[in-house]
């Protein structure tokens, strides 16, 4: 019995490196199977809220990594299905990312999906994708403009939320600079 324990984490520990060696590298911080959002640092936080092709490339190392797929650069070479996947989670993960830094703002009380870790996004998106649309985002009620978001329905939220992305990066870059 202890083999067969030996072994499942042998293979946790193999997710672990392939998901994660990448990101040690980048970001000189460790991060393991229990890692979720809320436990990366701010200036990480704020990287990977960015878009752009530096940040897709960071997600990608991620997801190939925990799926198994390769390293980042070989997206280009996987087949078209396993493209739409990866790019899919990386979506899911980023509105995370996203939503965690409107949290440290104060913009947001809570979020669906906050408590996933990494490895259950990835490996489980089916699943977690459909539950974490099943809820709304919460914006708090201290925001300005609080009033307007309450009235919305649970779609415009999202999208009203979503609209706050280019003015939370900025309030958290000013705020991380301190």
């Amino acid at each position: 019995m202890s083999e067969v324990l030996d072994l499942t984490a042998y293979r946790s520990k193999l997710v672990e490196e392939r998901a994660f060696g990448a990101w040690l590298k980048r970001f000189g911080e460790s991060y393991g199977a229990e890692t979720k959002v809320a436990d990366f640092s701010d200036s990480t936080l704020y990287f990977l809220a960015k878009p752009g092709e530096e940040t897709a490339v960071a997600y990608y190392e991620l997801i190939m990594g925990i799926l198994d797929l390769g390293k980042a650069p070989k997206f280009y070479y996987l087949d078209e299905v396993q493209q739409l996947r990866v790019v899919d989670i990386h979506l899911l993960l980023a509105d995370q990312v996203r939503f965690e830094l409107m949290r440290r703002l104060g913009w947001l009380t809570g979020f669906p999906g906050q408590e996933y870790t990494l490895l259950e996004i990835v490996q489980t998106f089916d699943t977690t994708k459909v539950e974490v649309r099943k809820e709304p985002i919460a914006l708090s009620p201290s925001h300005p403009d609080y009033d307007v978001f309450d009235k919305l329905t649970i779609e415009d939220k999202q999208v009203f939320v979503r609209r706050k992305l280019l003015k939370a990066l900025e309030t958290f870059r000013v705020k991380i600079a301190e």
